[in-house]
């Protein structure tokens, strides 16, 4: 049977609807069930020359694109927030969740969101940092990893969504442990990588230099290192992150482990921006998304790019099959 994937369709107000009708509009080898209020959807996929007549769906049925109904607490319209709608968008994604538990879903695909009406609405259990945060505190998951993969390149996170000046005092053996762990069992487990190798990044400039230019690389990351490949984890590194980036040393490895969000990701989004994915790794379930965010000056004009969200969609399938065996 084919893959069964639910698609989020991410804040109303932004390109997420449309783009997400877009990707389902178009062939593809998987089951794909759209996760939003229908007439949105309907709505937005007109808009831009898309008919979305699509059914509800029905797992005993073998559709190739459905719509899983769930209902905006208030009209939405393109390019302009609500908080109103803040609860919807995580509805779509506890859905979503629900339905990759059961077994009614293969895995799940995001389309976008806006973490900051989120937070201006209140309506998450806490401070709301994305998606990767949220799926994790909704499956009891400890630790998640970020992977995005583009431009011929996996770049991991060791920190995610906090402020650079909290990163250091982050960076913990057993953080760093854990991270490194995930992102070795997940390279073998989903990618299909037996024995792969992660070049790791220093966190200071020129990898701290010997100490001269901080202490962190020789105080946390070098004995963490070192301890794991005695486990016989392959791992490069630390590396100067300056010079990491390069085509020859990126051929060493099959994953980059960088120490916080700008330090490696605006390398890679400069090499596939619009067309790279965004991974969750150590989830109990399968999780790709877009590497951008809700673009509310595009939404509703029909120029926003689906690329990113159609590799998405084609990974996630790839991943649901290869876990088949």
């Amino acid at each position: 049977m084919r893959p069964v994937l639910a698609l989020t369709s991410g804040e109303p107000a932004g390109i997420g609807p449309e783009i997400a009708a877009q990707v389902a509009a178009t062939g593809h080898p998987a089951r794909v069930v759209l996760l939003g209020d229908r007439t949105l959807l309907r709505e937005r996929a007109a808009a831009i020359g898309i008919h979305a007549d699509w059914p509800e769906f029905d797992p005993a049925r073998e559709d190739d694109v459905s719509v899983l109904h769930i209902p905006l607490a208030a009209p939405s319209h393109a390019g302009q927030l609500a908080t109103a709608n803040a609860g919807y968008v995580l509805r779509l994604l506890d859905s979503a969740v629900d339905g990759c538990i059961d077994g009614t879903f293969g895995a799940i695909v995001t389309a976008p969101i806006h973490k900051g009406v989120i937070n201006d609405a209140g309506v998450a259990d806490g401070f709301f940092f994305g998606h990767t945060e949220y799926l994790a505190a909704r499956t009891g998951t400890a630790q998640v990893v970020m992977l995005l993969t583009g431009g011929e390149m996996r770049v991991a996170l060791a920190t995610t969504h906090i402020p650079l000046a909290e990163v250091p005092a982050a960076i913990t053996p057993a953080a760093l442990s854990r991270t490194l762990r995930i992102l070795d069992a997940d390279l073998k487990q989903k990618f299909g990588i037996a024995e792969p190798t992660i070049l790791v990044a220093g966190l200071n400039p020129h990898a701290g230099e010997g100490g001269h230019l901080g202490r962190e690389e020789l105080d946390v990351i070098i004995p963490t290192l070192d301890a794991l490949r005695a486990e016989g984890l392959r791992l490069i590194g630390p590396l100067p992150a300056d010079t990491l980036f390069n085509r020859k040393q990126l051929q060493l490895g099959d994953a980059v482990l960088a120490m916080y969000h700008d330090q490696g990701l605006p390398v890679l989004k400069y090499a596939s921006f619009g067309h790279g994915i965004n991974v969750t790794l150590g989830l109990p379930l399968i999780r790709t998304s877009v590497d951008h965010g809700t673009a509310l000056d595009l939404a509703g004009t029909g120029r926003a790019d689906p690329g990113s969200l159609r590799a998405a969609l084609d990974l996630a399938c790839e991943l649901v099959q290869r876990r088949r065996g």
